[in-house]
């Protein structure tokens, strides 16, 4: 299915106050067209949060990072392909059976429901994980070997994309080829709080690496003009949309 062509800018929307979600993601709208809707929303506000946000014209890229076993997330996945989000993701740590079992599952629903099918984006390392994070859950590998490994994994698990940082974007663009959609999250301007991300970068450094889409979420959801500090990462990727 052909995809609309959108802002590369997803706004995060880290907040458990849908009101206060829908008043930031409005006050971007031409500059922002998917939303993230997480864990901290989701548990809030449920499927009323996508309901709400779709209904206000926005795409929705629910990140829910699905982890369980095959039987159960492949199950628990249906539910939310009925609420027709742009973008679902599953954690690759649940493994290819796992991965292909929730796959398989989304292509029959949607097939027989008629219903527009989401992206499957997984996650590989979360950017709030460095290498000692890694050690201490008994990783040997490198943070860069896990996030290679993982990508291939869910590559070969019928996934359509990935969760990448912007330090292995690079890297797991050339494993997994040109057709896997990339999702950046922990892009800032130089000199903004890192906040608990520890792989950072610009919004212009992380396209340039191989990023389709990239996650914004306190710089600007704790910006006093959003729609400036939007405006200006657009500009500085060179307009915006793909």
């Amino acid at each position: 299915m052909e995809r609309p062509r959108l802002s590369p800018l997803i706004l995060a929307l880290d907040t458990s106050d849908l009101d206060e979600a829908r008043k930031v993601a409005g006050s971007l709208e031409g500059l922002v067209d998917v939303v993230k809707v997480g864990l901290q929303l989701f548990s809030s506000a449920g499927t009323g949060a996508l309901e709400s946000l779709r209904g206000d014209g926005f795409e929705v890229f629910l990140d829910l990072k699905l982890m369980d076993i095959p039987n159960t997330v492949s199950s628990a996945i249906l539910a939310l392909c009925d609420l027709e989000p742009f973008m679902l993701t599953l954690h690759a740590m649940g493994g290819q059976e796992m991965m292909r079992a929730a796959e398989a599952a989304v292509r029959d629903h949607c097939r027989r429901g008629e219903i527009r099918r989401p992206m499957l984006i997984g996650v590989t390392v979360l950017t709030s994980m460095d290498l000692l994070a890694l050690r201490k859950i008994g990783v040997s590998d490198s943070v860069e070997g896990q996030v290679e490994r993982l990508a291939k994994l869910a590559k070969d698990s019928g996934m359509d994309g990935l969760v990448t940082s912007p330090l292995e974007t690079l890297k797991v663009r050339r494993s997994v080829g040109p057709d896997m959609t990339l999702v950046t999250p922990g892009v800032r301007f130089e000199g903004d709080s890192r906040d608990d991300q520890k792989r950072v970068s610009t919004p212009a450094d992380a396209l340039r690496a191989g990023a389709d889409f990239l996650v914004v979420g306190r710089p600007l959801y704790r910006a006093v003009d959003p729609r400036s500090v939007a405006s200006e990462m657009l500009r500085s990727i060179g307009g915006g949309r793909p």
